[in-house]
């Protein structure tokens, strides 16, 4: 009988153990960075009255999306507020968007470098594959070994997880650009610089704006699995209600999440409607 072993786990760690060796130091600077950020959002969500951050988050729906969907910021989070889980929504707030902006901070100009260069989307696309397809729990094991247990960790393990549809979209998005609309730019002297920036991203927004919206929802799906190792947040009622068997306290969490993707999804998708209505 043939024996055929392929040691794929102690090849990966010892890869792994390698690279924790040389880029630790740098990995814990970036942690404490990381984690004063964190601390210092969630002090600003957490500080004021519970109705003031109400107040000044439906003046900002109100003046990104409209008048309705403000009402129902409020109303959801004053919802949250009578659930008694306040502290947990905010910290929820600071996990999703935090992870969502170094996504994007990550996501776009990728994106962008794949829509201008077919050898690194060649490079890229099997690279997001692999994260696509990777079960979200196996996205934690990396982000404890090199960054421990903590809020750091999971945002690090959301960053990773929510990044593929943000580098997809806006390479698609630009590369959907009509041919006759870069040539047109080109023959009045744009280079192709000034081309990308003028014409291609303007119209490859909305696009974009999909995948940022994508990004957030990845990035609220990762903060109840993120939960298991330190991020806390409605993440952490879910889980403590499975481990409890308790309904309730499980369909509390549920809520508060659902209030919140609800919120940020029509956010997104209004904020793309009047970005199109002012172009027309």
């Amino acid at each position: 009988m043939i024996n055929f072993v392929i040691p794929l786990a102690d090849w990966v760690n010892a890869i792994f153990e390698i690279v924790s060796f040389y880029i630790s130091p740098v990995l814990r600077s970036l942690s404490s960075f990381l984690e004063i950020i964190i601390k210092w959002f969630e002090t600003v969500l957490l500080w004021p009255p519970e109705a003031v951050i109400m107040i000044v988050i439906g003046l900002i729906v109100w003046r990104l999306a409209g008048k309705r969907l403000a009402v129902f910021a409020v109303a959801g989070l004053l919802i949250t507020f009578g659930l008694q889980v306040w502290e947990e929504t905010m910290t929820t707030i600071v996990l999703a968007l935090s992870g969502t902006a170094v996504s994007l901070l990550f996501g776009i100009p990728l994106g962008i470098i794949a829509s201008q260069n077919d050898m690194a989307e060649r490079i890229l696309r099997p690279i997001l594959d692999f994260m696509q397809t990777l079960p979200s729990f196996v996205y934690l094991i990396p982000a404890v070994m090199f960054f421990g247990m903590g809020k750091v960790a999971a945002l690090v393990a959301t960053m990773i997880f929510a990044m593929p549809p943000a580098v997809r979209l806006t390479n698609l998005g630009i590369r959907e650009v009509s041919r006759e609309m870069v040539e047109a730019a080109r023959a009045f002297g744009s280079n192709k610089w000034q081309t990308l920036i003028d014409v291609q991203l303007p119209l490859a927004l909305p696009t974009i704006m999909a995948g940022i919206n994508q990004c957030i929802m990845m990035s609220l799906a990762m903060t109840v699995i993120a939960s298991m190792i330190g991020a806390g947040g409605l993440g952490l009622v879910v889980l403590e209600s499975m481990q409890m068997l308790d309904i309730g306290m499980g369909t509390v969490g549920g809520a508060g999440i659902v209030i919140l993707a609800i919120i940020l999804d029509r956010l997104t998708e209004n904020i793309t409607k009047k970005q199109e209505l002012s172009k027309n």
